[in-house]
């Protein structure tokens, strides 16, 4: 009842140190307000922003090996145009992979070119028409919404059929049906049989609706392999049971093999996994975390000091009023808990404000800019336990102070 009676109290009075002083606390309570809302907003976002990356990450696969050319993570010590004098994998590669590795569930291969596709008078640029062979959809899953996938004889005599993006066939063929259709790329023409489900953006940019697939000896039409430039990939996903750490010793072995290296020399060829990118990005969110921290941690301190003035101030003015209290019986610790709560009713006002504005900045990005940011309860109870730690930390020196007044002498002031 004593700690329900405090509170009680403790409130009352800092509803009436607003509603008495309006300007002095609404100043003293921004920088509550600013520094809650700058430290809690970063975290908002680089949570939001790793969830995002995290899940377009996942989306890769996290037992697939990628065969490039250039690896996902440098070595500093390897100068930059040793990679650049790799050779991207060929079909060559592929076939003798596919061919020697024991440990694969499934291997494929794409390769991928930008232009315009065209139809009738519809045209869209900038679209990535990729080449891929049959087990493709092993590895990356296409989800069809209309139509199917390839057959592995159109993969392999290089039929000219394509499954398209969503993008791609509400630009190209507005308000028809488009499976059955035929379309041209780079003088090329292909028939769509099938329509990949609409996935929006992702922030890897995995997002394959603006793509077009299409059997890769077809796409060697207008993709030439044997360039630098054609960016190719060999995708190995490991068999149930084997961890990437055993496909990864396993196709090193088989791509040195291939590429007759001597056992002096260095790969010519890099093996990617899922795993390098989460580290890279594990460093990347830590330093945007730490930077949060130290953009909040300057607001709130001024603030804190604020709301320290504020508290020394109602000391001041309620000294005859703290006599008064004593001299009726109150302890010095009722003293010390009045002023301590109303610092920390004040603080978490402050804060609560500055997680309302977060909030209001998540339904603007997520419904206005369609990036989806969610206000997690981790980060509102980190903003509300910090309002708490700052109102303790600023009012216990005045609320020491109002509790050790003489009564006598508080009421004669």
């Amino acid at each position: 009842m004593l700690i329900l009676r405090l509170i009680k109290e403790s409130l009352l009075f800092a509803i009436d140190s607003l509603v008495v002083n309006k300007l002095r606390t609404l100043l003293s309570l921004l920088g509550i307000t600013i520094g809650i809302f700058a430290m809690v907003s970063v975290f908002t976002m680089v949570d939001s922003l790793e969830r995002n990356i995290r899940d377009s990450i996942q989306s890769l696969g996290d037992n697939v090996v990628y065969i490039q050319k250039m690896p996902w993570q440098f070595d500093a010590s390897t100068p930059w145009w040793d990679y650049i004098r790799r050779p991207h994998p060929g079909l060559e590669d592929f076939k003798m992979v596919s061919k020697l590795t024991r440990n694969a569930e499934a291997i494929a291969m794409l390769a991928g070119t930008g232009g315009t596709v065209k139809y009738k008078n519809n045209s869209i640029e900038n679209i990535t028409v990729n080449g891929v062979t049959y087990d493709y959809r092993q590895i990356w899953d296409l989800k069809i919404v209309k139509g199917r996938y390839f057959t592995e004889l159109e993969v392999r005599t290089g039929r000219p059929v394509a499954i398209i993006g969503a993008d791609v066939a509400d630009n190209l063929f507005p308000n028809q049906e488009a499976v059955g259709k035929d379309f041209k790329f780079k003088g090329r023409k292909m028939s769509v049989i099938g329509i990949l489900e609409k996935e929006g953006e992702q922030m890897m940019g995995g997002s394959n609706d603006k793509n077009v697939f299409t059997p890769l000896n077809f796409a060697r039409n207008f993709i030439n392999l044997n360039s630098r430039n054609s960016g190719s990939i060999i995708m190995v996903r490991a068999k149930e049971g084997i961890s990437n750490a055993e496909l990864i010793d396993e196709l090193t072995g088989v791509m040195r093999s291939i590429r007759k290296l001597k056992p002096t020399a260095d790969d010519n060829f890099a093996l990617n996994q899922l795993s390098m990118l989460s580290q890279t990005f594990d460093g990347l969110f830590k330093v945007f975390n730490i930077a949060g921290f130290v953009i909040g941690i300057f607001s709130i301190i001024v603030g804190g000091f604020s709301i320290a003035n504020i508290m020394f101030v109602s000391v001041r003015e309620r000294t005859p009023l703290i006599g008064i209290q004593k001299s009726l019986g109150a302890k010095n610790y009722f003293i010390l808990l009045q002023f301590l709560f109303e610092s920390v009713f004040l603080c978490l006002l402050g804060g609560a404000v500055g997680l309302f504005l977060i909030f209001l900045g998540t339904l603007f990005l997520r419904f206005g800019l369609d990036f989806n940011v969610v206000l997690g309860m981790n980060n509102i109870t980190l903003g509300l336990t910090i309002s708490v730690i700052i109102g303790l930390v600023s009012g216990i020196i005045p609320a020491f102070i109002a509790s050790r007044l003489d009564p006598v002498e508080a009421i004669r002031s």
